[in-house]
């Protein structure tokens, strides 16, 4: 019997370590569990921007096999305002996919965004190859980006934003009424593109968070650290946030801080033991990355209780980072849909968890049912109570924290992270790759 196979078009692959590259990077490997031999197309290393996490790379299962796109030059696009790794790698995927499927039987293409642009793949390679396409959701398309929220000032829609949701508005109507079927990170991510777009009908849709594979865990064992990012011995309470703050995340952060420095006025003591740092909160690898966190604790006279390290962190030192620390901070932002892959990673440290979600994410849902302090100490905001009117919750979890309670693992449900595993999600889209490539030889 032939086994099936399905092209993954992934723009963002390992050794890049932008957010964008776990969909592919966790799944793929995991399909041959569930009867499918996948293909990863991305792009080729020398067209990313930025710096490269070569660790990263290193842990790709050496039998997965992965072919590589050129995409222009940043330096030869930067000039004429384009640095939008989908569209300078779109020409590159669709003559490589082309010859991919002109010489080769695929039974099924996934495309996951971001970046969106690659979405318009789909359409394109269905119509020349007949191929049932599966479009993937990180991020909405269109969302608050050029809306609510933007580069300008104050975190605020700038005019090219506002095009930018414009011409997403345009162009995703394309990409999804082609789907066969649509997945995303959560059922708010896709639920709305659909409402948009009524005359999408894919035969299946499925909410898959981007999970967490133990694999990742043996290799970080295998490999261990040089030197540590986060101090030890010292009899202080370390807090690690790890991550970007976009400007929707400025909310829940401006409310800790908030708190913070309450507890510093009501009892200095205590938030003296406390020692929070940030890594990792901007998109950019460079030293000139600016700092996100930091300047709103010097605002409220914490910043000699705040690190920051901006720059992003590869993503085995981000793993070492949640292993090093005390307890962990995770920030929502003000989407309902936002579910962060990182949550899952911090809920498998063994750490206590302070987080601060919309209450409607299904991370909040998630964090409910895997425990309750000092485990996971949750404060949910929504439109209603907006993270500012949980100043005081977030300082009753603080102080609790700055206690050190006791933690262990029968405090927390683990097996509610199961049906995150990558292998379960793998699972699951091979059950989604079934459906669409039955409908195709029907």
């Amino acid at each position: 019997m032939t086994v099936p196979r399905v092209l993954i078009v992934s723009p963002h692959f390992p050794p890049d370590s932008t957010a964008g590259t776990h969909r592919a990077r966790l799944i793929a490997p995991r399909l041959r569990e569930h009867g499918w031999e996948p293909t990863v197309l991305t792009v080729d290393p020398r067209d990313y921007e930025g710096d490269l996490d070569p660790v990263l790379g290193q842990s790709v299962p050496a039998d997965l096999r992965v072919i590589r796109a050129r995409a222009w030059p940043v330096r030869l696009t930067r000039p004429f305002g384009v640095g939008d790794l989908g569209l300078r790698a779109f020409d590159g995927l669709w003559r490589e996919a082309s010859h991919l499927l002109s010489h080769e039987r695929f039974d099924a293409l996934f495309i996951t965004i971001y970046p969106a642009y690659t979405a318009l793949l789909g359409p394109l390679l269905k119509k020349r190859f007949g191929v049932p396409f599966v479009l993937d959701y990180q991020d909405p398309w269109v969302g608050e980006w050029g809306l609510t929220v933007g580069p300008g000032a104050n975190g605020q829609p700038d005019l090219r934003s506002r095009l930018a949701r414009a011409v997403a508005g345009y162009l995703e109507p394309v990409a999804l009424r082609a789907a066969d079927a649509v997945t995303a990170v959560s059922r708010g991510t896709y639920e709305p593109a659909l409402q948009r777009n009524p005359r999408a009908r894919p035969v299946a849709t499925a909410e898959l968070p981007i999970g967490w594979d133990e694999r990742d865990f043996e290799f970080l064992r295998a490999h261990p650290a040089t030197a540590r990012l986060i101090p030890t011995g010292d009899g202080l309470v370390h807090l690690a946030c790890i991550g970007t703050l976009p400007p929707t995340m400025h909310a829940s952060l401006r409310a800790f801080l908030t708190a913070l420095a309450r507890l510093r006025d009501r009892d200095p003591a205590r938030a003296g033991a406390i020692r929070v740092h940030f890594f990792g909160t901007s998109s950019l690898r460079s030293d000139r990355a600016p700092l996100g966190a930091l300047p709103v604790a010097r605002e409220l006279g914490v910043e000699g209780l705040v690190t920051e390290a901006p720059a992003r962190l590869n993503y085995f030192d981000a793993l070492r980072a949640l292993d090093e620390a005390t307890a962990l901070l995770l920030l929502g932002t003000t989407e309902a849909h936002y579910t962060p892959s990182r949550m899952f990673t911090a809920m498998l440290s063994g750490r206590p968890l302070l987080a601060i979600y919309h209450a409607a994410s299904p991370a909040t849902a998630l964090l409910r049912r895997f425990g309750g302090p000092p485990a996971v100490y949750l404060i949910g905001f929504d439109n209603d109570r907006p993270a500012s009117g949980c100043v005081d919750e977030i300082f009753d979890a603080l102080a609790a924290l700055a206690s050190r309670p006791a933690y262990g693992p029968a405090q927390v449900d683990r097996g509610v992270l199961a049906p995150a595993s990558a292998t379960v999600l793998a699972g699951r889209l091979a059950g989604i790759f079934d459906r669409v490539s039955a409908r195709r030889d029907a």
